[in-house]
Order: C-alpha cells, then structure tokens, then sequence
C-alpha cells in the first residue's frame, strides 16, 4: 500500500440536468438532481482508496453544516481528512449543468485559496497529486519532488508546477492558443519532467517526452458524465505509475479508469471501477 496525499479541492457540485445544450439567449428546462460530494480530490482520491492505498487529503471546506456533511461524506468513502481545513463562514456549492450528451458546463464560485501548512513532512508519502492552486504551492511540490512521485494538473493560470508529470487536456490547452511540446511543459514542471501528458477524449492521450511521444488510445465507453474524468485518468495513471508499470502501461490503465469515469451518471468514480480493482 502506497501512501498518497492530493492536494485539491473537496467540493460540494449541485447538479442540474438541462433539457438540451447551453446556448446564448436559450430559454431551457432543467431537472434539479441533488446535491453529491465531488472535486478533485474526492474524484482522485476514491479510486486509489479502492485500489489499496492510504489517502489523504488536503484541502478546505466552510465551517458550517455543509462542510460537515463533506467531511462526513469523505471518511466514509475512506479518504483521511486530518487535513482538511475549516474555512470560516459557510461552504458554497459548484452548480454543474449537465447537458443531454453528457458534456457539463461547471459554474464555481470565487473563494478563498486553500491556506497551506508551511512545511510538509514528505518522509511517509509516496507520492502527491495536486489540482488547485495555492501560495506556496510551487515551493512546496519542490520540496517533495525527492521523496514522492508529484503528478500535477496544469493549472489555468499557467503558473508553476514543478512536477514528475504533468497532465492536461486538449480542450484546455486549446483555450490558451498553445500547442504541446515536451519543451513547453518544461517551463511549467521544471527541469525534472518525465512526461507531459495530453488526454484527447474519445482519441486516446499523448505523452510528450523528452526524445518522443508516446500515444494510448482510449477504452471505448459511453459517454453518460465527464464530470471527474480527468481527475479519474490521473489516479488510474498514479496506481499505474506506483504499480512499478512503465509510462505506457500506466496511460493503459488510466484510459481504463477514465472509461469507467465518463460512462456512469456521477462525477466520483462509479461501483464498476471498484468492481473491476477487485477482480484485478
């Protein structure tokens, strides 16, 4: 059992079915689903739970009873929370609006940036995840660039994230006008790169690397959510990774794991991941 923190955030998502695609000046019908827990480090952190390993997560939620219901949720689904820190005033909720085809339009209110410890002792922990931002945040994944394996999301802001591997996805890349190269990655990760990783949806994903690239297709799936998909892929591709399994064997069984993601009406990962870890 490896031990892994994330570094992301544990959110509440209220979600809303639309009766058909956003578009502007639309008047559309919706169906209220609830609310569920969700965020990256839920959406990460159960799977790799399921898969045998000890997670913890650090990140923040409201001191209200909101936030008591998350962390009630989360130790459930057996994910530490020790260091979770309660924001004072009220948890606020993501609205998600689910379209017909299963792609969502995510609205996120503006809230405070998760408040880091000054220092981390990195000894125990095998490796870290991080998807959020934070101040500190680069000197601290720096620091634990010795000791664990840091995978890391490319954030929106484009700011450091010195990392072993980072991941994004086309769309998102695409916003910034930036084509991926292995040299670009480099002025986001730093010099101990291994691989910039580019997930394309139903087309698979790309691994840039120093000398090459490296492509894996996708897993054939319905796509019912992507909510969480991408959260899903990078934890399938850290067990892959900690399993002792080359990059491509790790990209392999992230696809895996991101196909179970996208095919089940739920942004955490759904009961038939947790079916096939058993069997495995």
């Amino acid at each position: 059992m490896s031990q892994i923190l994330i570094i992301a955030n544990l959110n509440c998502d209220h979600i809303l079915r639309l009766s058909r695609p956003l578009s502007s000046g639309a008047r559309i019908h919706y169906e209220d689903l609830g609310h569920r827990i969700g965020g990256g480090a839920t959406n990460t952190g159960l799977g790799l739970v399921w898969a045998g390993h000890q997670v913890e997560l650090l990140s923040q939620v409201g001191d209200d009873k909101l936030g008591d219901w998350l962390l009630a949720e989360a130790a459930k689904l057996g994910l530490g929370c020790q260091q979770v820190h309660r924001l004072v005033g009220p948890t606020q909720s993501l609205q998600l609006l689910m379209e017909p085809n299963g792609e969502r339009t995510i609205l996120r209110p503006n809230r405070p940036r998760l408040l880091l410890p000054q220092r981390i002792d990195w000894s125990p922990v095998d490796a870290l995840y991080v998807n959020l931002s934070a101040e500190h945040l680069p000197r601290l994944m720096s620091e634990a660039l010795e000791h664990a394996l840091v995978v890391a999301q490319l954030p929106k802001d484009l700011a450091a994230r010195p990392c072993h591997y980072l991941i994004t996805s086309d769309d998102d890349l695409a916003q910034h006008g930036i084509a991926p190269s292995f040299e670009w990655a480099k002025s986001i990760a730093g010099e101990q790169l291994r691989a910039f990783i580019v997930t394309e949806g139903a087309h698979g994903a790309r691994a840039y690397l120093a000398s090459t690239d490296l492509h894996q297709s996708a897993v054939p799936a319905t796509l019912v959510d992507s909510t969480g998909a991408g959260d899903c892929y990078a934890a399938g591709l850290i067990h892959g990774l900690l399993s002792q399994s080359d990059l491509s064997q790790a990209m392999a069984e992230a696809a895996r794991w991101a196909a179970f993601a996208v095919s089940a009406e739920r942004s955490i990962p759904p009961e038939t991941l947790k079916q096939y870890l058993a069997s495995t």
